[in-house]
């Protein structure tokens, strides 16, 4: 079930998504709505819609309706449609949804969850293979629109499956896309199955880092970083 959340952040309005196709699940309040409705949910001083976990890939025909019917009530203010998902889409849902971020200004955020197929299914209970699929198709579009960037990456560092392997292989895929790409290293919290696993040590992170700039990286920034130990 879709609902909307006003961030506190000034001009903010989070979509999350009651549903998720991966091993995540967490409550969130929020305003639940139908796609009809956005027009009267949306002030003058909303500038972004975000779509994000759950994960909006589940819902895909919901989240693009939404947005179509706020990019045009929106009038001529600013209006940026953005994604964070895990990418498992289809290719025609995925053109979809980017081709809004690069029309409104917004970006998709692809949570690259690993690189290794076993680690994948082990952390996600499916293959990585359609996720890798989306993201280089949408990478050869980037330069469409550079500034800013409509397409970035994460991936969370799950101690114990998340190494300097791991990453090479992330940021190895990603560079040979294009170098310029984002990408952010996630530091893990404890949380949900995983409450048992440690917080991540701030070196191996910075030394995570260092490895997605050798693999030819340019733009490499750890998130979450109030979380290192």
């Amino acid at each position: 079930m879709p609902f909307l959340h006003k961030g506190e952040a000034k001009g903010g309005t989070a979509c999350g998504r009651g549903g998720t196709q991966e091993g995540a699940a967490e409550r969130r309040r929020g305003i639940f709505i139908k796609a009809h409705e956005i027009d009267g949910l949306l002030d003058e001083q909303t500038s972004c819609i975000s779509f994000f976990g759950g994960d909006p890939s589940c819902q895909m025909p919901f989240a693009i309706s939404l947005s179509r019917l706020a990019l045009k009530a929106r009038g001529g203010r600013i209006l940026r449609i953005c994604f964070e998902t895990n990418g498992s889409m289809s290719e025609g849902l995925s053109d979809q949804a980017f081709e809004l971020c690069l029309q409104s200004g917004g970006c998709m955020k692809y949570d690259l969850k690993a690189w290794d197929e076993i680690f994948h299914l082990v952390l996600t209970g499916t293959t990585r293979e359609r996720t890798l699929r989306n993201f280089a198709r949408l990478a050869e579009k980037v330069r469409q629109r550079p500034d800013p960037p409509p397409l970035v990456a994460s991936t969370l560092i799950v101690p114990g499956y998340i190494d300097e392997e791991e990453i090479r292989g992330l940021s190895r895929f990603i560079a040979r896309l294009d170098p310029e790409i984002p990408y952010t290293l996630l530091a893990f919290y404890p949380h949900f199955y995983m409450r048992d696993l440690p917080l991540v040590d701030r070196a191996f992170a910075l030394r995570l880092r260092e490895t997605a700039l050798e693999e030819g990286l340019e733009n490499v920034r750890i998130g979450n970083a109030h979380l290192l130990r």
